[in-house]
């Protein structure tokens, strides 16, 4: 059975990629080279919230990620969720993220979550959401990230 686990950040700095950068360090992955896919869980996998990733492989490598973020410049706030559903085989992610609460992105990821699932005509009992919210000060950038990680990293290179 295969691992997705579901971590989060938030981050600050003096511009707009420092502050994803360090959203990214908050969850732990920001040594890797992250491969963004779409929303599909696989039915032999299973997803865990975890917070922060553990050492996923050596730094440089590729992580495959689900992932919603948001950044903006100060002052305002900005949130990012990631909510999934799971049932009796695959299941599905969905992400949203803005200038808004969290209130506002965690309603955006319940409602997709239910469009997916009706979309594809999938029971999908379990649903979750996670959220990550920060605001940036005048002068400074904040990010927010909530990502689902794919395994284990993989070198980048192909042999």
């Amino acid at each position: 059975m295969s691992t997705i686990r579901v971590v989060w950040g938030a981050g600050r700095g003096p511009t707009e990629t420092a502050a994803y950068d360090a959203a990214l360090a908050d969850a732990n992955v920001h040594d890797y080279n992250l491969i963004t896919v779409s929303s599909v869980i696989p039915d032999d996998a299973v997803v865990e919230a975890v917070g922060t990733a553990p050492d996923l492989g050596p730094v440089g490598d590729r992580l495959t990620v689900v992932q919603a973020h948001a950044s903006a410049a100060g002052p305002q706030t900005v949130s990012a969720a990631l909510g999934w559903a799971t049932g009796p085989g695959p299941g599905l992610f969905y992400e949203a993220a803005g200038e808004t609460e969290t209130s506002d992105v965690e309603t955006r990821v319940r409602e997709g979550l239910a469009a997916g699932a009706d979309l594809r005509q999938w029971t999908l009992t379990d649903r979750q959401v996670r959220s990550e919210s920060v605001t940036a000060d005048t002068g400074e950038y904040a990010a927010a990230a909530v990502l689902g990680v794919y395994g284990e990293s993989e070198s980048i290179f192909h042999d």
